[in-house]
């Protein structure tokens, strides 16, 4: 069994980021599992370094027990969200200690624009390259909510065969580098 740690960085009910990870999700081969980050954490403070809370102690078990990691970001204000921000701040810490390293990982995203969150794309895998994960080059996924979901919020015909080649190049690149 694969074990993908999810980290959705939209906490919108109706995200489409989230619809878009269930979506690779449905269309994973057999064996792999994907694991969804609680991404309802405290502000991380450094002073908690040494007394982590419950849940930024689950994250990071949570980031150690798993194969690779699949980063799903909007774009806000042309960066990722301060919600996938947090998360990384406490799964890497303290300070030569992260969870992070060495582990596979990729990045998807999604947005209503023609743009799909290239720029928040790009600013995340600085974090994570920083981090010394194994960040996946190609294929990109810059998801345009807007034509690659249908009207009831389902993952159009058109991206189907895209997402999961995707899904397929990303278990690869875990199962390549774990």
């Amino acid at each position: 069994m694969t074990t993908i740690a999810v980290f959705v960085g939209s906490l919108r009910k109706e995200s489409f980021n989230r619809k878009l990870a269930r979506s690779i999700e449905n269309l994973l081969p057999a064996g792999v599992n994907f694991e969804y980050a609680d991404m309802d954490l405290p502000l991380y403070n450094q002073d908690l370094d040494g007394d982590f809370p419950a849940k930024a102690t689950a994250l990071k078990e949570l980031v150690e027990r798993a194969d690779g990691i699949l980063f799903v970001t909007p774009e806000y204000n042309r960066s990722f969200s301060g919600v996938l921000k947090n998360a990384i701040d406490w799964a890497s810490r303290p300070w030569g200690q992260s969870s992070f390293a060495g582990k596979p990982a990729a990045i998807v995203g999604a947005s209503i624009g023609a743009l799909g969150a290239t720029q928040a794309q790009a600013a995340l895998r600085n974090v994570l390259l920083f981090l010394d994960m194994k960040v996946m080059g190609q294929p990109e996924v810059y998801f345009n909510a807007a034509t690659g979901f249908d009207g009831q919020g389902n993952l159009a015909d058109s991206s189907v065969d895209f997402l999961r080649g995707f899904a397929e190049a990303f278990v690869r690149h875990v199962q390549a580098n774990r």
